[in-house]
């Protein structure tokens, strides 16, 4: 009979099984040895990366290893910060014509310092005069007859004016952090510029300045751009950008009217926004400063434009000797100037407005400090057509009513009392005419002059931007106010009543 084979020996997956458990042990010791090197090499490079972060420092000590762990490795000491822009380091470029030269050499000499550097660019030569020793070096720009220039109510100069940065930069100059520009018949605060730049990194793009009072001159150019009439400031590393590519920007821009939105052009194309700075001041207006300056924001007054076009900051003067007083409370306090403090004569219902280094006045009635920091509208819209909207900013009107009309103190005189560490500044009743007012309230006629006290702060500018406060003190003086003026205290409010 022939064998049947088993029933398993039909399966062949028996085998294959078979197969898989016979060496099945030899995969598992293969496995294990191959873990257990593993295993090794990690624990190996582990203890070498912790040996490295650790700084394990191995020594021989009476035949013996002993380990000890150093401390961590003391990191470089990071570079001191900047040091803080000196005036040195600021290199001016004033925009000037030699048909005008001898006149508004004038103003430029009254903020010029002996430390100082910059440049008066001139559209051609003038005569040497004995006061060139007082004034910055001047210079012809270059030509600009290869630009074109088809704006019909401008004039080509503003090409020439446009360049002035980028020509002071090529002069080569050695540590400079800030170019700065400006017409001649611009004023400038020196030690406030100082202040201002010196919150910027000076190695970084900026381009620093303020717009126009005027919307509409605003809308005409840009709300973007910096008014060059008024001062702007460009970094060095900015200005070597704008150097390299301006002649090729310029000649892009053919129909632009001036030579700041020329300046401004070049830096959409180098995609440098402007850093506003409202210390910067182009007043685009007409007649009198008063409700401005006098309700100057809260920040450090840089610079004062058209003094040709308003009238003398001080009255029954011309305009040099209006700013030849001007510079006395400069030299004192340049931080304080024209920073604007708003108090209350409660005794006397009375609201008592400072501008200090200028003005003092004293309203009939309770005023909100809302209201008074808004400028009073003594000045005129640059479009003659323009009301008070065509202002960038908010007014009021110079009211009708004889009963609410300020007495304007303006200053005459001031003083550092070093004993006490305080300025005192005298202040005299501006004398005009005026009809008698009916209200049953004490008469503000009847102050002559107003002592203001007040202790410099020369870091005032170096904390978060607050208004001063200021406080009537009781005074025997007749026909004298005194008010002190300083830091708020901890719980102090201007409060109405």
């Amino acid at each position: 009979m022939k064998n049947n084979p088993k029933v398993e020996d039909n399966f062949p997956w028996d085998q294959t099984m078979r197969n898989h458990f016979t060496t099945f042990p030899k995969f598992l010791i293969s496995s294990i040895l191959l873990i257990s090197i593993l295993c090794i090499f990690y624990t190996v490079s582990f203890s070498n990366s912790s040996n490295k972060d650790l700084n394990i420092i191995t020594a021989v000590h009476g035949g013996r290893e002993e380990v000890a762990v150093a401390p961590p490795p003391v990191p470089s000491p990071k570079p001191s910060p900047s040091s803080k822009t000196t005036l040195r380091q600021i290199v001016f470029g004033i925009a000037a014509s030699a048909r005008l030269w001898d006149h508004r050499k004038n103003y430029i000499k009254l903020w010029w310092k002996a430390q100082m550097r910059g440049v008066v660019w001139l559209d051609k030569g003038v005569k040497p005069g004995i006061d060139d020793h007082l004034l910055p070096q001047k210079m012809i720009s270059g030509d600009t007859s290869k630009f074109k220039y088809n704006n019909p109510k401008g004039h080509r100069s503003a090409i020439r004016i446009s360049r002035i940065v980028s020509e002071t930069l090529r002069l080569g100059l050695d540590d400079v952090r800030w170019f700065v520009m400006g017409d001649d018949d611009t004023f400038f605060v020196p030690d406030n510029l100082v202040r201002v730049l010196s919150k910027y990194d000076h190695n970084q793009f900026y381009y620093i300045g303020s717009s126009s009072e005027s919307h509409l001159q605003n809308i005409n150019f840009s709300y973007g751009m910096a008014y060059g009439g008024g001062g702007f400031a460009i970094s060095y590393p900015l200005a070597k950008a704008l150097a390299k590519m301006q002649d090729r920007c310029i000649q892009r821009y053919p129909g632009l009217y001036g030579s700041d939105d020329r300046i401004h052009a070049c830096m959409a194309e180098l995609g440098v926004p402007l850093t506003k700075e409202p210390g910067f001041h182009q007043y685009d207006v007409f007649g009198n400063l008063l409700g401005l300056l006098s309700a100057h924001p809260i920040a450090p007054l840089v610079s004062i434009h058209h003094l040709d076009k308003v009238e003398p900051i001080f009255p029954n003067m011309n305009r040099v000797q209006a700013l030849k007083r001007l510079n006395i409370p400069i030299n004192l306090d340049s931080a304080a100037l024209m920073q604007q403090s708003v108090c209350y004569d409660k005794t006397r219902s009375w609201t008592v407005s400072i501008s200090w280094g200028y003005t003092v006045q004293i309203n009939r009635g309770i005023f909100s400090v809302r209201e008074m920091e808004m400028p009073a509208r003594t000045f005129l819209n640059w479009y003659k057509r323009a009301d008070y909207t065509g202002f960038a900013f908010n007014t009021r009107p110079v009211t009708r009513h004889v009963c609410q009309k300020p007495f304007v103190y303006y200053l005459s005189k001031v003083s550092y009392n070093k004993v006490m560490n305080q300025t005192v500044s005298e202040h005299v009743q501006h004398q005009v005419s005026n009809p008698d007012c009916k209200w049953k309230m004490a008469d503000p006629s009847r102050i002559e002059r107003v002592e203001v006290y007040r202790k410099p702060d020369p870091n005032l500018w170096d904390k978060p931007p607050r208004r001063n406060c200021c406080r009537v003190l009781p005074t025997k003086k007749k026909g004298t106010m005194v008010i002190d003026v300083g830091v708020c205290g901890d719980d102090e409010v201007i409060e109405l009543r």
